[in-house]
Order: C-alpha cells, then sequence, then structure tokens
C-alpha cells in the first residue's frame, strides 16, 4: 500500500529564498544547486535508525520527491534512536509515521510512503523514478536486491550502516564504468543474519551520525558537487570516534556489475 501527499510545483519566491538561504549562500549550492535539490526524487529504503535523520535532513534541505519504503512499524524499543518516530505512533507503519513528520518539518516536500516491502517490479520502478537511493535498510536481502536494481537502471547508491558501536558508509555509482557495487564488497554467501540491532543492540548517536552522512552524500549527488567516496569504505569507531578508511575495487568476476551478468 502506498501513500502520497500532494505538492504544487516549487518555484524559488521570496519564503523559499529565506528559508533556504544557508544553502544559497554556499559558492557550491546557490540558487542553482538549491533548485535541483527541490527537482529531485530521492528514494530512501528503511524509515529506521538510518533512515530517521536521512529523511529528516533531505525534507528540511527541501527535497523534491522523498519516497519512504518500510513494511515495519514502530516499536516502543525504536523510540531510542529512530527519532522520527515518536511515542504516540507506536504500533503505526513507519513509512506513513515519518511521512506525517516529514510533511510537518517541510510541505514543500512530497512524501511517497510506501508501506510493504518492495520487491521485484515495484522495486525496479521505484529505484527506475528517482535521481538517487539510500539504503537505510537493516537486512542483507533487501540491500543486496536494491543494489540490483541500482546497478541495471544505472542510480547511485548511497550505502550505510551501523551496529553495536561500528558505523560504516559508502557509494555506490553505477554511472562511473570503475565503480564496484555492493555485492563487490559484501558478497551474498556466509553472511550474518538480519536483525543486528536486536541482536547486539546499537548506539544511538551512532545511526545519526552515519545517517547524516548519507543525507550529505545524497546532496551532493543531486547537486553535483565533492567528491563521493566510491570506492571508499568509511569504517567509524564510535567509541574512540576514529575514522578508518578501507579502498575496495570494481570484481571484475562480480556477477551484478562485472562481466558475468
Amino acid at each position: 500500500m502506498t501513500f502520497c501527499s500532494t505538492r504544487a510545483a516549487i518555484e524559488l519566491d521570496d519564503e523559499r529564498l529565506l528559508r533556504y538561504s544557508r544553502h544559497i549562500l554556499l559558492d557550491e549550492i546557490g540558487v542553482a544547486g538549491q533548485e535541483k535539490i527541490l527537482a529531485a526524487h530521492v528514494l530512501v529504503i528503511g524509515a529506521g535508525g538510518l533512515g530517521s535523520p536521512v529523511a529528516l535532513y533531505l525534507a528540511a534541505s527541501g527535497v523534491g520527491t522523498l519516497t519512504i519504503v518500510d513494511d515495519d512499524v514502530v516499536d516502543l524499543t525504536n523510540l531510542q534512536r529512530q527519532i522520527v518516530h515518536n511515542a504516540e505512533r507506536v504500533g503505526a507503519n513507519k513509512a506513513v509515521s515519518a511521512a506525517q513528520t516529514l510533511q510537518a518539518l517541510n510541505p514543500d516536500t512530497r512524501v511517497v510512503a510506501v508501506t510493504q516491502r518492495a520487491e521485484g517490479d515495484e522495486l525496479s520502478a521505484l529505484v527506475a523514478a528517482a535521481d538517487v537511493v539510500i539504503d537505510c535498510c537493516d537486512n542483507f536481502a533487501t540491500r543486496h536486491a536494491v543494489n540490483r536494481a541500482c546497478v541495471l537502471l544505472g542510480k547511485p547508491l548511497v550505502s550505510g550502516a551501523a551496529t553495536r558501536f561500528d558505523g560504516q558508509l559508502t557509494v555506490f555509482d553505477p554511472r562511473e564504468a570503475a565503480s564496484p557495487c555492493y555485492h563487490c564488497l559484501f558478497g551474498e554467501e556466509g553472511e550474518a543474519s538480519d536483525g543486528p540491532c536486536a541482536t547486539f543492540g546499537v548506539f544511538a548517536p551512532l545511526v545519526g551520525i552515519i545517517g547524516s552522512m548519507q543525507a550529505a552524500e545524497a546532496l551532493k549527488l543531486v547537486v553535483g558537487i565533492g567528491e563521493s567516496p566510491v570506492g571508499r569504505l568509511l569504517l567509524l569507531d564510535g567509541r574512540t570516534m576514529r575514522w578508518r578508511e578501507m579502498r575496495f575495487g570494481k570484481d571484475p568476476a562480480c556477477p551484478v556489475c562485472g562481466g558475468t551478468k
């Protein structure tokens, strides 16, 4: 089931020039960059710990359309870190709950809440409609399915993960010939089971750090500024607040993006 909010065409009138003035003051963004943000469509897979800060910052920044996909419901244990939800929405679908918060935050943003797990043709259609895809889910099967769709359709994918005190971030961009994909980095064989937060716990601010960085990378891709960490896996130890960087390359034998598609 899908719920959509309505939104008229967005123009940079005086009120919006003021609202987004701190972006417009940045030479790298300016009026032209903010107009790109207002016209952008970003697909967010998951409205949990990572999806919460991602969606909040993208909506606040004025992203024109946000499609939020999540078939789960808000649980009391989520409220320790999933800041797009509140106690009154325990039991509500997460995508719908997120849409309510985002619409109140910024009516400029059109929010599409997809309340079932996106698979097969539906997932492909959602990816095809987006300019940037952000992986905020918590299971490997979905991550690999999203990756396959992004590779097939040539859409940039911003990937993040957080569990315990450990976070990671990278970007996969199939528009670049040398870009690896998620499968190049994490094969589908021998991976851990789903639900790491429920099993191991997660430090609440960690998802805010990683999710905020995912939002930043998405906005950079939309505007076309800076350098994305393609081929670089950024690893954060939240106990020491030290970052490490691991470089990785495209696997020529990758069944998803290599020579054996």
